[in-house]
């Protein structure tokens, strides 16, 4: 795996460890399951955005619109990204120790199958598909006028 800074392209959370992750070299898909959304993923436009790991979910479903909380903005300060690989587990980065704290903060964990959506990074070799739980630990939403 090939080590970046553990970064989220908004900031960089001084207080963890490198992220290991592979970017990957073809196109795949990304279903998320309960919007019914299906995205494919082209390697060449990754980064799409500027939170999260670039690759991540979090990068990818914020990229095509589709809104995933993520109150420390992509760098593993929070568990507000939480969400479900339920296809396509083997295709991503293992969790680091770090996920792993953050996770112990989020609600209904699945083992084997809860992520950060910041630092779970498909590599491209299959299709993956996320639910993205109604549900996170931020329930407050600021309205801009």
């Amino acid at each position: 795996m090939e080590e970046r800074p553990r970064t989220g392209m908004g900031g960089t959370n001084p207080y963890i460890g490198e992220a290991e992750y592979t970017l990957p070299d073809q196109k795949y898909t990304i279903t998320f399951a309960n919007t019914g959304v299906k995205v494919e993923v082209d390697p060449d436009c990754l980064p799409y955005g500027h939170n999260g790991l670039p690759g991540s979910i979090l990068d990818i479903a914020l990229g095509h619109g589709i809104d995933i909380d993520h109150a420390c903005g992509g760098v593993c300060a929070c568990s507000t990204c939480h969400v479900f690989v339920r296809e396509g587990m083997t295709a991503c980065n293992p969790a680091s120790e770090d996920e792993e704290d953050m996770l112990d903060n989020a609600p209904h964990l699945m083992m084997g199958k809860s992520r950060l959506a910041c630092q779970c990074v498909p590599d491209g070799t299959r299709d993956i598909v996320v639910e993205v739980p109604d549900w996170n630990r931020n329930l407050v939403k600021e309205v801009h006028s």
